[in-house]
């Protein structure tokens, strides 16, 4: 099973073909935002899932009480970069709003069930993420 930076290898090196479909089925992107210290590249193997053509991502940190350092640099700066399959291309992340969450939610976690575990392990709200392509 591919985890972290080996991940996002084998997916670049592969567009996909290994990486995509992970554990449990769950379906695999790759973000790419910049370092809010670094201004540096930096890439996440992510569970995703489509909405009316974005993509949805989970700042889980499974189930820390920090949010992860990509939502962290997002958040910084919102232009990244996504790869599904072999498809690339900018997007410009945002955080749902509290009536998208309602909806987006049950929709990651059908794909990935142990949101609803992470979520009851911190206070933290776990953000949903909607990546919305550009150009």
């Amino acid at each position: 099973m591919l985890f972290g930076d080996e991940h996002v290898r084998r997916y670049e090196e592969t567009d996909g073909e290994e990486g995509h479909d992970w554990q449990k089925g769950a379906p695999v992107l790759i973000l790419t935002t910049k370092g809010r210290k670094t201004g540096q590249d930096r890439k996440f193997a992510l569970i995703y899932q489509e909405h009316e053509g974005d993509y949805v991502v989970v700042a889980s940190k499974g189930g820390a009480d920090s949010h992860p350092g990509w939502y962290l640099n997002l958040q910084e700066n919102p232009e990244v970069k996504v790869q599904v399959k072999a498809d690339k291309f900018t997007a410009r992340a945002r955080t749902a709003s509290e009536q998208e969450k309602a909806v987006l939610w049950p929709k990651m976690a059908a794909v990935w069930p142990d949101y609803d575990e992470y979520q009851k392990k911190t206070d933290r709200p776990i953000p949903v993420v909607v990546l919305e392509r550009q150009g």
